[in-house]
């Protein structure tokens, strides 16, 4: 694999898409950002909560929709060390300055010490890191996903050459 260069996963169900957010989760540490792509329904949410789940963090990982951001900490009865942040920019699009709305939610004062992923955050929160994950999923007719995993900086390249 080139630095840079997508990686393509084929994700036949739903449990399928969830089951790769755990093994992703064994890629990531403090630091890390993810930002999420793809239709409504594609999977978006789904990896996330495989990503909560390999990453053991207290409680049920659901969509931020209407809270925009949420703070799981990690579970250590559950193998727990790092806190995921989830975040949805979908609403975000509308409002006159988006990239504003993105530093409202403070983001940038948990993303050292968190996994930070960010459904729809494509052009609004790559200014938190000089690296990060680009994740898109898309749904097929059969209901299976694709999902296209872009390196962006930092040491994400070698880290996906692992994931199986």
């Amino acid at each position: 694999m080139n630095p840079g260069e997508p990686v393509r996963f084929t994700l036949p169900t739903v449990a399928d898409t969830h089951a790769f957010g755990r093994r992703l989760a064994g890629l990531l540490r403090a630091g890390d950002l993810l930002l999420l792509t793809g239709p409504l329904g594609a999977g978006k949410t789904a990896l996330t909560q495989g990503i909560g789940v390999g990453l053991g963090v207290v409680g049920a990982v659901t969509s931020p929709t209407f809270v925009i951001a949420r703070v799981h900490r990690p579970d250590p009865a559950r193998g727990g060390g790092v806190a995921l942040v989830h975040a949805d920019a979908y609403r975000l699009g509308d409002a006159a300055d988006p990239r504003a709305e993105i530093d409202d939610l403070d983001l940038d004062a948990s993303v050292d010490e968190a996994v930070t992923v960010v459904e729809w955050g494509e052009g609004l929160a790559e200014q938190l890191v000089d690296a990060h994950l680009r994740v898109r999923i898309d749904r097929r007719d059969d209901d299976s996903r694709l999902a296209d995993l872009e390196p962006v900086g930092g040491d994400w390249a070698a880290r996906l050459a692992t994931l199986h």
